[in-house]
């Protein structure tokens, strides 16, 4: 591709020219949701964040293949399922279908696969076999444990050396494991809990080797992205990497590893488990999808997101002006790509801004997927153009509105394919609510105008202002407590 594209690796601490395993493919993998409740803001950054990721490698003219997991077999899952009295697997596909239903009003596109932890238990159960067999796991009382030691390389993603590792204070020993570091592959069967059979007798996985499992099966050895939070890091992707290439045999398990900040609330991070968080669906209805978006792309991916009622305020004052440019370039006509208009005669010197503000745009997000610089590259679009827009859109010539049809090109590219942002029907609404209560108010004072002129005893124009209303479907009762109106039926 013409575009370079750099990325932090948080496995180098590093930017890195992104250059893929397959030239002109791009394979991700992100690390989906637990399903035990409803989906909220913090689940929403990563979604947004890969699928704005996803739509900027397309743009430049990559094919993506996403896949991002569900993690149906859990412990959270078990628990809130037997509280409830139904199954674990009713429970988690309840919640999936919700977080899908979620992100669709959230505009994020939908991955090319969700593979589940229940649908793949043969695949992990045959992972596991393969590392016991090599020597790196060992069966204990029924489960099965990664041996740590056996992976030289531990800790190269967190940049945690073993030594610190098991001076931590958050590190249990257990008379299963051969070392205190050594984690679950495989969990012996417990009361009350989803089982299957393996050749270790009944349980169920652990964690970390479903997305081993099923990122190997569907994106194989060495892709090009594997995403998520960055509380993932240790001692999630830690341990995917040290069970994924001791069982391949092969370096790398992952290219480039991507990982989002975290969303705050009241200086703790966003998580079911404490209660402090807001759902999508909430948000949505309150503000509607494309504020959303803007709202989790004013800052970096890599950067802590912090969430309160004055953020989404002060959100709102940007996201708004930026749709409201838009929407008056866009009485203007359809957009109009820069080749277009290049073509056309009529255009003018704003077809270079716009086309300026493009590049710009796309530099910003090919440093890493900077969104904020690319915001700002269409607020500085917008500021150029802004004496430009007519107030009508019928004084204007055709030179000038060549033109601003082909920076709404840009725009739409940009602002609406790129980032989602774009006018959505909250704003839409918004203006419909706005233009009846400027109608009611306007009737309202019309009625006061006559009923001063009915107190003045002046039947004329007071006679008169009453049939103009009723020519426009509004019908006047008149009543001791004054003039009333309603819509005729």
């Amino acid at each position: 591709m013409s575009q370079e594209i750099q990325i932090y690796n948080t496995l180098t601490r590093s930017k890195e020219r992104f250059t893929p395993r397959n030239e002109g493919q791009v394979s991700i993998y992100v690390c989906g949701v637990t399903p035990y409740d409803e989906a909220h803001l913090g689940h929403a950054r990563p979604s947004v964040v890969f699928d704005v990721v996803r739509r900027f490698f397309e743009y430049v003219g990559y094919s993506v293949h996403l896949v991002q997991n569900f993690t149906d077999v859990d412990d959270k899952i078990i628990d809130r399922a037997n509280a409830r009295g139904i199954s674990a697997v009713e429970l988690a596909e309840m919640y999936s279908q919700r977080y899908l239903e979620s992100m669709d009003r959230l505009g994020v596109r939908r991955a090319a696969l969700y593979p589940k932890v229940s649908e793949h238990i043969q695949e992990i159960i045959a992972v596991i076999r393969a590392l016991v067999e090599n020597g790196s796991a060992y069966e204990s009382e029924g489960s099965v444990l990664f041996s740590v030691s056996s992976f030289s390389d531990y800790g190269k993603l967190s940049k945690q050396r073993v030594e610190e590792l098991l001076a931590g204070v958050r590190v249990e020993s257990s008379d299963s494991k051969d070392a205190p570091l050594d984690f679950a592959l495989w969990k012996a069967a417990k009361p009350d809990e989803p089982a299957w059979e393996s050749p270790w007798g009944p349980g169920r996985p652990g964690w970390h080797i479903e997305c081993s499992a099923m990122s190997l099966k569907y994106l194989g050895s060495g892709f090009d992205i594997h995403g998520g939070g960055l509380d993932l890091i240790f001692p999630h992707h830690e341990n995917e990497i040290a069970q994924s290439e001791a069982y391949t045999r092969e370096k790398p398990f992952v290219r480039y590893w991507m990982h989002n900040g975290l969303i705050n609330f009241g200086n703790e991070k966003m998580s079911k488990s404490l209660g402090n968080f807001v759902t999508i669906d909430e948000l949505v209805e309150e503000h509607g999808p494309s504020l959303v978006r803007y709202l989790i792309l004013q800052q970096h991916y890599r950067s802590p997101m912090e969430f309160s009622p004055e953020q989404i305020v002060q959100a709102r004052k940007g996201w708004e002006r930026l749709n409201r440019a838009v929407q008056r370039i866009a009485a203007l006509g359809t957009p109009l790509s820069l080749q277009e208009a290049r073509a056309a005669a009529a255009c003018t010197e704003l077809v270079d801004r716009a086309e300026e503000a493009e590049s710009r745009f796309v530099a910003a997000m090919a440093d890493d997927f900077n969104t904020p610089a690319a915001l700002a590259a269409l607020f500085e679009l917008i500021r150029d153009v802004r004496s430009q827009i007519p107030g009508d859109s019928r004084e204007i010539d055709e030179s000038r509105r060549c033109s601003l049809r082909a920076v709404y090109g840009v725009l739409e590219r940009m602002g609406g394919e790129i980032l989602g942002i774009l006018t959505d029907e909250s704003i839409e609404a918004e203006r419909a609510q706005a233009s009846g209560e400027f109608a009611d108010a306007l009737v309202q004072m019309i009625l006061d105008v006559r009923d001063e002129a009915r107190r003045s005893r002046d039947f004329a124009t007071a006679d008169k202002l009453r049939d103009r209303l009723g020519e426009l479907g509004i019908v006047i009762e008149d009543t001791p407590q004054g003039s009333k109106w309603a819509f005729k039926k």
